[in-house]
């Protein structure tokens, strides 16, 4: 992600912030110009950009929960933002803890909705798309009283058990199902691919590159889960994928591997931002520096694996440095990288295209 600043004073930041701390001016994301900019109020509710200032500008209507930050052109007649119209269920917010957990959930789906716009990849809302992206995110009810809520995607509609915020729930989940990375933000951009592999591989010409490469989708998905959840991984797996569950079934193998493109990508543009270089002060390493001077989202898959490699050598070791598991616990087997190497073309494909 893009650094910000303080159009007002310079002071940086967050992708997230509503208020300069440094100047006490209102702030708010432009997703159009990809800028969280400084506002000066202007009339009937409208804001006035310090980054755009030809332009006035009102808040998503979610901005009311301190859950969206993003704004909305004052001609368009949208009252919620490109993000947060694909919401079809928020939680209950009669329960105090759904409010936190809500702002918690909103604030990694804007940032998926960041890079989604970033690499101009193809949304429309169930209004417009029988099959169009939307998102419910549910409370699990009481024990005993009803079907549980599972995380997962069918026919464009994401759904996200609440639970999921809940920093020891999702702690427990990730050691009972042995994940060595659990994260809202890997949710959305693990469902995110599912919706798109239904857009962009199902029915299209990139269907038999993708059997090539990640299996026969049309293999029993729910038997492939069981067997997955009772005897795991093949002990090949990490030859083979990017996580054990990539190896349950070539639909999760997409999803993971797509999950992992984010990662890099997004990750990247906020080293790149921050001026991150590698050069270790060891004898010469091939492949060990790199500078990260490019946009990801634009680059050739070369370039984004030759500065990522070391990139998260480098992030790990510190990360080893504080007593903390590695920040990127995976490897990218040679056939991992080729599966990479064909989101990224089917991707750039859609951005050719737009």
């Amino acid at each position: 992600m893009k650094l910000f600043e303080c159009q007002n004073c310079g002071q940086l930041l967050y992708f997230e912030n509503t208020l300069c701390e440094s100047c006490g001016l209102r702030l708010g994301y432009l997703p159009d110009q990809q800028v969280v900019t400084a506002l000066h109020p202007a009339d009937a509710g409208a804001w006035r950009s310090l980054a755009a200032p030809s332009r006035l500008y009102r808040f998503c209507a979610n901005a009311q929960h301190d859950v969206c930050n993003w704004m909305i052109g004052i001609e368009h007649a949208d009252v919620f933002c490109a993000a947060c119209r694909h919401n079809r269920t928020i939680p209950d917010l009669a329960a105090p803890e759904n409010l936190l957990h809500w702002r918690k959930i909103e604030f990694a789906k804007h940032r998926l909705f960041y890079t989604l716009l970033k690499l101009r990849l193809p949304l429309t809302t169930r209004s417009e798309d029988p099959n169009g992206l939307a998102f419910d995110f549910l409370s699990p009810p009481p024990s005993g009283a009803g079907a549980r809520v599972v995380t997962g995607h069918a026919g464009g509609l994401i759904t996200l058990n609440v639970a999921e915020a809940d920093d020891l729930e999702r702690e427990r989940q990730r050691k009972s199902l042995g994940e060595p990375y659990r994260t809202l933000l890997g949710h959305f951009r693990h469902e995110i691919a599912h919706y798109f592999w239904d857009h962009l591989v199902a029915n299209s010409p990139a269907i038999e590159k993708f059997r090539q490469l990640f299996g026969d989708e049309r293999k029993d998905y729910e038997a492939a889960l069981r067997r997955y959840y009772a005897s795991g991984p093949p002990l090949d797996w990490l030859e083979r994928f990017v996580t054990p569950y990539a190896s349950a079934h070539p639909w999760e193998d997409f999803a993971e591997t797509w999950a992992h493109y984010f990662h890099m990508v997004d990750t990247l543009e906020t080293a790149g931002a921050f001026g991150l270089r590698t050069r270790p002060k060891v004898t010469a390493q091939a492949g060990l520096e790199a500078v990260i001077d490019f946009d990801p989202h634009a680059a050739e898959m070369d370039r984004i694996l030759n500065t990522w490699l070391p990139l998260t050598f480098a992030v790990n070791s510190i990360n080893r440095s504080m007593g903390q598991p590695d920040l990127y616990p995976f490897v990218l087997s040679p056939p991992v990288i080729s599966k990479l190497a064909f989101l990224h073309e089917l991707i750039h494909g859609c951005m050719r295209r737009s």
